[in-house]
C-alpha cells in the first residue's frame, strides 16, 4: 500500500532547461492565446479514430468489432444532424467520386456510383452511347445509328429521330435516290410529321421528290452538303445530350482537387485554433492544384495521418499556471476530451475538481468518494470522466456544470464488485467499456451501461498498479506489483503475452503507436516494440524507488515525461534516450503529468497539493527543440 507524502504551498522554483542534439523548433505562441483556442462544448468535440499500428499481435476481435458493420451512436447522430441534408450527403458522394477517378479507381468508382445511387454509372452509359452515336453519323453508318437509336437516348427521342431521318433522306436526294427517299418519307418521316421545326418543312421534304436539287425547296435553300449536314446534326445531338445532363444534374460542377481542398482548410482551421503556429505550415499533398489542370510543387512539409486532428509540438519550458483547491496530495490527472480546455484532477481528500487550464480556476467539485483517490480518466467523446477510489468503487461522472439548473455535475454510476483498493481504470475507445484494476490482482472489465462485469482477468499476483486499452481496443494492457506486464484478449479473456523484464515494482503503463512505456520502481522506464515484444530503450535519471505511485508516459510520440520522488518533471527524447527538459516546480513529489497535444500544454501533478501546469515560452534561457 502507497504512503501519503503530504506538502504545503510554497512558490515554485525556476524551471531548469536542458537540451542536447536537437535541432532549433519552428514554432511560435499565438499572440492571443486564451482567446484563439476557447473549445466547444464537449458534445460537440470530434471523436479521433483509433489508430490500428499500436496494438500487440495475438489479440482476437473486440467488443467494439461490430462497430464496423453498423454506425456507433455519435455516427448516427451525425449523419441524422441537419448538417447532412440530402444535398450535402450527395455532394460528399460527389466529391469522393471525383478523387476516385483521379487517382485511377475506375472501377470503385462505378461501385460507389450503384451503392450511392447517383445513376452515375447509366450517366457514362448514355455518354458513350452518344460518342458511338456522333460517330456513325459522321460515317453515315445509317444501320449502325438505327441500332443505337433503338433504345432512348434523350428525353425527346422522336425529335432527334426526325433530324436523322431528314439527314438520310435529304443524302438520298442528292445522290438522286428517289425510290429509297420515297420509302423512307413514307414509313419513317410521315408518322414523325408533328416534330418538324417548321410548319412547311415536311411539306418541303415532299417537294424534293419532284425537284431537280436539294437547294430548290425553300426550306433548305442554304443546304450546305452531305458532310456538313452531318456534322451539323452530331453537333446538335451533341448539346441535346449536354442540355439534358445539366438539368437532370442540376449542372454540378465539382471544382478540381475539391477533397485535398477542403483537407487543407480543415488543417489550416486546426493551426488557426493552436497555441502555437508553425512558421512552415504542413501540406495534405506536395503539390498544390492552379486552375487549368496544373500542378506546382510546394515547400510545406506533408502530414504524416489525417486520423488525429493536427497539433504541433514544442517542448514545454515554462510555468504556466498553479492549480490549488485540493486539501491532499493530488494523485492523478487528465484532460477532458482533445481541446486541453477542461483537466480533472483526483486527490487523497476524496474529492475530484474539475479546472479550466486556460484560466487556472476550479470550475467543479465533485463528492461522492469515501477514501483517496487514485486515478480518473476521460472518455473521448469528453462529456464523462471516472474515478477509482480506495474505497473500492469506479465511479463515471458527468461532470459539467450547467447554469440553468444550477447542478455541479454528478455522479451517473458507481461500477461495484472490487476487492480492495482500485488503483487504476481506463475508458474503452468506443466508450462503452471500462478496465480497472487494483488490490485484489484482478483486471475486471465493466459494461458501462448496464454497470456490470463482463470479464476477470486473473493471473498476476501482486496488485494491479496500472491498465490500459492497446488503441484498437481489443487487448487490455496491466501491470503488478509483481513486476509483470500481462496482454489480455477482452473476448476470451486469455493471457496471450507476459513482459517479465522489469526488476522493481511496475507503476504505469502507457501506448503511443507500435510503442509501449512501462514504469517501474528500479529507477528505470522501459520503451517496447509492441510488435516484437522486445525492450528498444531504458530511460532514466528520475528517481522512483519510495512507495509513490511515480508514473511515466508519453507526451508526444516522440517525447516521454515522467514524475519523480525528488520533486522534479522529466523528460527525455524517445529515440536518444537522453534528458531533454526538467521542470523544477513542485514541492514533494512530483507523481506523473498529462499532456494535451492540441494546446502543447503539459500538466503534472504531486505530493504538495497542487497541480501545475507548462507550456513554450519564447524568452526562457536554453533552446528549446522539437524532437524528430
Amino acid at each position: 500500500m502507497e504512503m501519503d507524502e503530504g506538502g504545503g504551498e510554497s512558490t515554485p522554483r525556476a524551471s531548469k532547461a536542458t537540451l542536447p542534439h536537437l535541432q532549433t523548433h519552428q514554432l511560435h505562441p499565438h499572440p492571443h492565446r486564451a482567446e484563439a483556442f476557447a473549445a466547444p462544448p464537449p458534445s460537440l468535440q470530434p471523436t479521433p479514430a483509433p489508430s490500428a499500428s499500436g496494438s500487440a499481435h495475438g489479440g482476437s476481435a473486440s467488443h467494439s468489432r461490430q462497430s464496423t458493420t453498423a454506425p456507433s451512436k455519435r455516427s448516427q447522430e451525425l449523419l441524422d444532424s441537419p448538417i447532412f441534408k440530402p444535398q450535402i450527403k450527395e455532394d460528399i458522394l460527389r466529391i469522393i467520386e471525383q478523387f476516385l477517378g483521379d487517382e485511377g479507381f475506375a472501377a470503385t468508382k462505378l461501385v460507389l456510383h450503384d451503392e450511392a445511387n447517383l445513376k452515375g454509372k447509366e450517366r457514362d452509359d448514355r455518354v458513350n452511347e452518344g460518342k458511338k452515336l456522333k460517330r456513325a453519323i459522321l460515317d453515315g453508318d445509317w444501320s449502325e445509328v438505327d441500332q443505337i437509336l433503338s433504345k432512348p437516348l434523350v428525353r425527346t427521342q422522336k425529335a432527334l429521330l426526325y433530324s436523322v431521318y431528314k439527314q438520310q433522306f435529304l443524302e438520298h436526294i442528292e445522290y438522286r435516290e428517289l425510290q429509297k427517299a420515297f420509302t423512307l418519307l413514307n414509313k419513317r418521316l410521315k408518322p414523325l410529321e408533328r416534330f418538324q421545326p417548321t410548319r412547311t418543312e415536311f411539306a418541303d421534304l415532299c417537294y424534293l421528290l419532284s425537284a431537280k436539287t436539294v437547294h430548290d425547296a425553300p426550306s433548305f435553300k442554304n443546304w450546305e452538303g452531305v458532310t456538313a449536314a452531318r456534322e451539323k446534326l452530331a453537333d446538335t445531338f451533341g448539346e441535346m445530350i449536354e442540355g439534358e445532363r445539366e438539368e437532370r444534374e442540376g449542372h454540378v460542377f465539382v471544382p478540381a482537387g475539391r477533397l485535398v481542398t477542403l483537407l487543407e482548410q480543415a488543417v489550416s482551421y486546426q493551426i488557426s485554433r493552436s497555441r502555437y503556429k508553425p512558421t512552415n505550415p504542413p501540406a495534405i499533398s506536395s503539390f498544390v492544384f492552379f486552375p487549368h489542370q496544373h500542378y506546382r510543387k510546394t515547400d510545406s512539409p506533408g502530414l504524416n495521418s489525417l486520423l488525429q486532428d493536427y497539433a504541433p509540438f514544442v517542448v514545454p519550458n515554462a510555468l504556466r499556471s498553479t492549480l490549488s483547491g485540493h486539501t491532499a496530495n493530488v494523485k492523478c490527472a487528465r484532460f477532458i476530451g482533445s481541446s486541453g480546455r477542461h483537466l480533472v484532477s483526483g486527490s487523497s481528500d476524496n474529492t475530484l475538481r474539475i479546472w479550466d487550464s486556460l484560466r487556472g480556476t476550479c470550475i467543479n467539485t465533485l463528492h461522492g468518494h469515501t477514501s483517496r483517490i487514485w486515478d480518473v480518466d476521460a472518455n473521448v467523446r469528453g462529456d464523462r470522466v471516472l474515478s477509482t477510489s480506495a474505497d473500492r468503487s469506479v465511479k463515471i461522472w458527468d461532470w459539467r456544470r450547467r447554469e440553468e439548473d444550477e447542478t455541479q455535475g454528478r455522479e451517473i454510476k458507481s461500477l461495484e464488485g472490487n476487492g480492495g483498493d482500485v488503483y487504476a481504470a481506463r475508458w474503452h475507445p468506443m466508450g462503452n467499456l471500462i478496465a480497472s484494476g487494483g488490490y485484489d490482482k484482478i483486471v475486471r472489465l465493466f459494461d458501462v451501461e448496464s454497470g456490470s462485469i463482463l470479464k476477470t482477468f486473473t493471473g498476476h499476483s501482486l496488485s494491479v498498479s496500472s491498465v490500459m486499452f492497446n488503441p484498437l481496443g481489443n487487448l487490455i494492457v496491466s501491470g503488478s506489483k509483481d513486476g509483470h506486464i500481462r496482454f489480455w484478449d477482452t473476448v476470451s479473456g486469455l493471457n496471450i503475452r507476459t513482459l517479465s523484464a522489469q526488476v522493481g515494482e511496475v507503476t504505469s503503463v502507457d501506448m503511443s503507436d507500435v510503442y509501449l512505456l512501462t514504469s517501474s520502481r528500479d529507477n528505470s522506464i522501459r520503451l517496447w516494440d509492441v510488435r516484437m515484444l522486445r525492450p528498444l530503450r531504458r530511460y532514466k535519471a528520475h528517481s522512483n524507488t519510495s512507495q509513490n505511485f511515480v508514473r511515466a508516459s508519453f507526451a508526444h510520440s516522440s517525447l516521454v515525461v515522467s514524475g519523480s520522488d525528488d520533486g522534479i518533471l522529466y523528460m527525455w527524447d524517445r529515440e536518444s534516450s537522453e534528458v531533454v527538459q526538467t521542470l523544477d516546480g513542485h514541492d514533494g513529489v512530483v507523481y506523473g503529468a498529462a499532456w494535451n497535444a492540441q494546446q502543447s500544454l503539459l500538466a503534472s501533478y504531486g505530493s504538495d497539493n497542487k497541480i501545475r501546469t507548462w507550456e513554450f515560452e519564447d524568452d526562457v534561457a536554453g533552446d528549446v527543440a522539437s524532437p524528430r
